[in-house]
C-alpha cells in the first residue's frame, strides 16, 4: 500500500491488539504520515511526542489506511466525519 502525495485522510491501526490508533489528515498524506515516526527515522515535525514515540515502539505492528482527496478542504471535511471515539491519540 502507498500513501498517496496529495490530499487525503489516513488512520492508523496497531494489528496486534487491533486498536485504533490514530487518525488524520494532510494536504500531502505520504509527508504527514512520516512525521509520525521521530528523527532522525521519519520527518518527526510533530506536537505529540508519545503518539511519535508509540508509533516508533509499534513500528511493526501499525497498519493504515489512506483515502486521497481532491482537495485539502474536502480532506478536511472528510476527516470531520470520522468518530474518532476509541482511538488511542484522538485529535
Amino acid at each position: 500500500m502507498h500513501a498517496p502525495f496529495g490530499p487525503g485522510v489516513y488512520e492508523l491501526r496497531n494489528r496486534a491488539t487491533r486498536k485504533s490508533v490514530y487518525c488524520g489528515k494532510g494536504k500531502n498524506v505520504a509527508y504527514r504520515m512520516s512525521s509520525l515516526i521521530p528523527r532522525p527515522h521519519g520527518a518527526g515535525k510533530r506536537n505529540n511526542t508519545r503518539l511519535q514515540q508509540y508509533v516508533l515502539t509499534h513500528l511493526t505492528d501499525i497498519d493504515y489506511r489512506t483515502l486521497a482527496c481532491a482537495s485539502g478542504a474536502a480532506a478536511k471535511a472528510r476527516e470531520a466525519q470520522i468518530d474518532k471515539r476509541g482511538f488511542l491519540f484522538p485529535t
